[in-house]
């Protein structure tokens, strides 16, 4: 990037000002405005920066986006939203970093389908590491399909269902939700395990996210790579996998 990427965020709720902790505090990054789905009672600004908390139930993204515009929209919020400000992002070639964990099928369509206009991501968990603990389980399920696989995630108490990344887990190593284990204690961030069963020993892959901020770290990786995309939909996966290329390619 040759300049600042102006940025947009939706969503306010932990994960939504934790990232915005993060993108307000980077160099790279101008966040200009934070969309939440009802107005504020009274006007809000994001604790310690001047950046604006703005409701769509009075200002339309149509509205929001001509008035503030953007380069790219990181999502937060939930599987609705994507409806509301689909249709200009695909119109204005807005990039998109959706962390939304449960979208539909139609959803996921309706996001591929944007990719015909602009570049988008779409990935239930953002945080640059859960992405890796992915890439490297789904190469040694690759090189030991024989193996037995478990996947166990924790949360906190008050998360009431299974956890998307370890449904995308169990999807990317193709096992069923039978294979998946929840524990729901106190205020755990998130914790995934893939544990591989193998005659006389065990691998275990893990990932903590100790703090929501890390959410932060992955959208911020996420827009700098998507920015030297072509249009397309993308996984996070499609990111850390070009780039391993060009490091097998470099010879580092």
């Amino acid at each position: 990037m040759t300049h600042k990427l102006r940025v947009g965020l939706v969503g306010y709720g932990k994960a939504g000002s934790a990232v915005a902790n993060v993108l307000s505090n980077d160099p790279r990054f101008d966040l200009r405005w934070i969309a939440r789905r009802s107005t504020p009672s009274e006007s809000q600004t994001h604790p310690a920066t001047s950046i604006p908390i703005i409701g769509v139930d009075q200002h339309p993204f149509a509205d929001l986006l001509e008035q503030h515009p953007v380069d790219a929209l990181v999502d937060f919020s939930s599987p609705a939203s994507i409806r509301d400000y689909g249709s200009e992002v695909g119109r204005r070639g807005i990039m998109l970093v959706s962390a939304i964990s449960a979208y539909s099928e139609d959803d996921l369509a309706y996001a591929r389908a944007l990719g015909a206009h602009t570049r988008v991501l779409c990935s239930p968990n953002i945080t640059l590491g859960i992405n890796f603990l992915i890439v490297a389980a789904k190469l040694l399920r690759k090189i030991a399909p024989f193996a037995d696989v478990e996947i166990v995630e924790q949360h906190f108490k008050e998360k009431p269902e299974v956890s998307g990344t370890a449904r995308k887990i169990a999807e990317t190593l193709e096992v069923g939700g039978e294979n998946i284990t929840s524990l729901r204690l106190g205020g755990i961030v998130g914790h995934h395990e893939v544990i591989f069963g193998f005659p006389h020993q065990t691998v275990r892959l893990t990932h903590d996210s100790i703090r929501r901020e890390a959410f932060g770290t992955g959208a911020a990786f996420a827009l700098t790579q998507l920015a030297d995309c072509e249009n397309g939909f993308y996984t996070f996966d499609d990111l850390l996998l070009r780039l391993m290329r060009v490091e097998v390619l470099n010879g580092n």
